[in-house]
């Protein structure tokens, strides 16, 4: 005798593989919510790097000010313009005069010679 294959019916079928198919679709997208392009690590990584960048510009602008105030005083203090000029330019003043040390002569901090 040859059996018939019975029509299948709907709900029967929802009631065998409803809860699997529930399920697979909340673990894709628990997945998908942690791994997933915009998902939590994404976030993570996207929140350090902000940090980062947040950190850089403090300190650039921190850097900033500090060369705005240098340039300030190159153009206004003349104690700091005499600086640059005896060490950077090696001038004097009329009646001074200069000795310069040669390098490989010159000696640290602790008195030892430099190599």
């Amino acid at each position: 005798m040859k059996r018939t294959r019975e029509p299948v019916n709907l709900q029967t079928l929802w009631h065998s593989y409803g809860r699997i198919v529930l399920a697979v679709c909340i673990a894709t997208l628990v997945v998908h919510d942690i791994f997933g392009t915009h998902g939590y690590l994404a976030l993570r990584r996207t929140k350090q790097e902000i940090e980062k960048v947040q950190k850089d510009i403090a300190r650039l602008n921190k850097e900033n000010s500090e060369l705005a105030e240098e340039v300030q005083a190159l153009r206004t203090d003349p104690n700091k313009i005499e600086a640059i000029a005896r060490d950077g330019l090696g001038l004097a003043k009329p009646g001074e005069v200069i000795i310069k040390i040669p390098q490989s002569q010159q000696t640290d901090k602790n008195g030892q010679a430099k190599p």
